[in-house]
């Protein structure tokens, strides 16, 4: 495939290593400031995506919904990788559907995680019926990460929520009171390099079971986004990372 690139820092420079080693080229590079890109700015003609066959986003939220007009404007499909830019989804269906092409966006690419998703909601379905298991969960990134708590977590805790019908809520900041049987404490911690580590833990008062997942560095985020686009090639259509998964283990 031909990929073009909207964001050049250290992900975007991670996806396009990926996508060499998987025989793919890189057409376009648009990024503002990395003198390494061939664009500074995202055309509002598309002409600078017109050899791509898919276009890969690891930008910023703000910049999202606006490079989805853009994209779509020229009849590329595309995957998104960047996180917090949701508010913009129903208008980001539109446009995919009255484009007729193929879209797809994770809070997190990385298969391992995925994976992980789907041990995490088996678990939960399982301490459903065990009302005297409690649930907790915390996340580690490193200290430049811009958001807290991570798209990866958010993801988490609707897992457990969905899955746990006395839990009906998620505490995200810290609490300077006693947390209440319906909610979820769910904690975030920044320091150093850490890639990103996830954990999961159920509580008893005979014993605590935890589910973890730690990402070594970004190899595994830019080999799911590589093979996402990979899968959406000739696909039109709204997916997430779920469509995919269920489609790789079918």
């Amino acid at each position: 495939m031909k990929i073009a690139l909207i964001g050049y820092g250290k992900m975007g420079k991670e996806v396009e290593r990926v996508a060499r080693l998987r025989g793919h080229s890189v057409c376009a590079v648009i990024d503002r400031v990395d003198p390494g890109a061939t664009r500074k700015e995202l055309d509002s003609s598309g002409s600078c995506l017109k050899e791509a066959d898919v276009v890969v986003d690891f930008t910023v939220p703000a910049s999202v919904s606006g490079n989805i007009r853009k994209v779509t404007a020229a009849g590329k499909s595309m995957v998104v990788g960047t996180t917090g830019w949701y508010d913009g989804m129903t208008e980001a269906k539109q446009l995919v559907g009255q484009a007729g092409t193929g879209f797809i966006y994770s809070s997190n690419f990385s298969v391992g995680v995925n994976i992980f998703y789907q041990i995490v909601e088996a678990a939960a379905r399982l301490i459903d019926r065990i009302p005297e298991y409690d649930v907790f969960g915390y996340e580690l990134h490193h200290s430049q990460k811009l958001d807290s708590p991570s798209g990866t977590a958010k993801s988490i805790a609707e897992i457990l929520l969905k899955n746990i019908s006395r839990k009906k809520q998620v505490q995200y900041e810290k609490l300077d009171r006693k947390i209440n049987p319906e909610e979820i404490h769910f904690a975030s911690i920044r320091s150093g390099s850490i890639p990103g580590t996830h954990i999961v833990g159920f509580d008893s008062e005979a014993d605590t079971i935890e589910l973890k997942h730690a990402a070594r560095n970004r190899a595994g985020f830019a080999l799911g986004a590589v093979m996402a686009a990979e899968w959406l090639r000739g696909r039109k259509g709204f997916f997430t990372m779920n469509d995919f998964i269920s489609d790789l283990f079918r």
